[in-house]
């Protein structure tokens, strides 16, 4: 399957116009969950919202500990599976290897 998805993606020559990302969220019980998108933010709201999957429903809320860009959707497939594949201690090492920033929040204004 994986060789068809690599034939095929080279039969479309250059880059998906839109950007692909693999990402990795840290679930409230210490599991990791791996998953694709297009849009990181939108999905990363999904899991918190408890709408993207079962999985991470059950286990809220989710942080997002790791992602990478990636060439385009089969490219990501395939970054997925290889990731998913990994022992946990990898998983930990790939997470480690560039810790994802948290965004500041604005501070809130007190009316004079």
């Amino acid at each position: 399957m994986l060789n068809r998805m690599r034939e095929k993606e080279a039969s479309y020559g250059p880059l998906d116009s839109e950007p692909w990302f693999l990402y990795v969220l840290e679930c409230r019980d210490g599991s990791l969950y791996t998953g694709i998108t297009n849009n990181l933010e939108r999905r990363l709201k999904m899991h918190q919202d408890g709408r993207a999957s079962r999985f991470t429903r059950t286990r809220l809320p989710v942080q997002l500990r790791y992602h990478e860009p990636c060439r385009g959707r089969t490219q990501a497939l395939l970054r997925e599976c290889a990731v998913k594949s990994l022992p946990r201690a990898k998983k930990v090492e790939l997470i480690q290897s560039q810790p994802v920033r948290k965004t500041k929040r604005p501070k809130k204004r007190i009316p004079a």
